[in-house]
């Protein structure tokens, strides 16, 4: 027997009946006006329900038991597309009118279709050559939001003692304002070289890919003592792929499909606060 947790922007009672006849539960919890637990289901039938809740456009996540958040150590996450709404590379090479050619670079490569990160990254940035570096802080300031629930998952960890670790394969002029902005214990990225003012078009130091991603979480695991039970990673490209691997709460945020079908859990609607309502929170 599992429990099961449904969310939505837009839950109806209608459909958790339905799911909860489908799920066999034995008792319905609300757990907001966007949540609900479903009590001692059925471990089969999955694939109905997933299809319901896709339809209705509810977010689910079957848990054998509800662990308490408390327990948990590390959450860690990506940034571009995942912690914020945008793939920052894109909004730099659009300010030099190069977004198009660079985007698609992008999306092959989080679709997992260009399988060496560096090599998509060492293209991209070349096309960002000559470009102003003040372009950097106009792409943060104008374009750059975080995404829905993303500072109310990293306040509701952190109260909780779970330490929060930012691995991109984006560029730390954006993930270290993030880490001061949000508290963060921790954050890696890559390098953008600059001289004169302007984008050299090169990265410089060792490029920030999928495996070194899964060694900076697997380093901090090791730092902490944590076991894959307690990590939760959050991410929406090919590229987090092994990152996500060494976590129990692998999350599929908005994510490419190859991601989607490898990780534990998916959020397709909801915000990344959603996550809290996967465990017990009180101390």
């Amino acid at each position: 027997m599992s429990h099961l947790i449904i969310q939505g922007p837009h839950i109806v009672a209608a459909n958790i009946e339905k799911i909860a006849a489908l799920a066999g539960a034995q008792g319905v919890q609300e757990l907001s006006p966007t949540a609900v637990r479903l009590l001692e289901v059925d471990d089969e039938g999955h694939s109905a329900i997933a299809k319901l809740c896709e339809e209705a456009r509810m977010d689910y996540a079957f848990l054998p038991h509800v662990d308490r958040l408390a327990d948990c150590r590390i959450l860690a996450m990506d940034m571009d597309s995942t912690l914020i709404n945008i793939e920052c590379i894109d909004e730099i090479a659009d300010m030099a009118g190069r977004k198009a050619e660079v985007a698609a670079i992008t999306e092959a490569a989080m679709r997992g279709e260009i399988t060496d990160f560096a090599e998509s990254l060492t293209r991209r940035v070349a096309l960002l050559e000559g470009v102003p570096v003040q372009a950097l802080e106009r792409v943060y300031e104008e374009r750059l939001r975080l995404n829905p629930g993303a500072e109310e998952l990293i306040a509701g960890v952190k109260r909780h003692g779970v330490k929060t670790l930012l691995v991109s394969g984006g560029f730390t002029f954006f993930t270290e304002r993030m880490k001061q902005r949000l508290g963060l214990d921790a954050c890696h990225a890559n390098v953008l070289e600059e001289q004169g003012g302007l984008l050299t078009g090169r990265v410089s130091g060792v490029i920030v890919d999928a495996a070194a991603k899964a060694a900076h979480l697997q380093a901090l695991a090791d730092e902490l003592g944590a076991t894959s039970a307690q990590i939760i990673a959050v991410g929406d490209g090919a590229n987090d792929l092994k990152m996500l691997a060494l976590a129990r709460y692998s999350v599929a945020y908005r994510a490419k499909p190859v991601v989607r079908e490898q990780a534990s859990f998916a959020l397709n609607f909801s915000p990344l606060d959603a996550i809290l309502n996967w465990f017990r929170r009180a101390h």
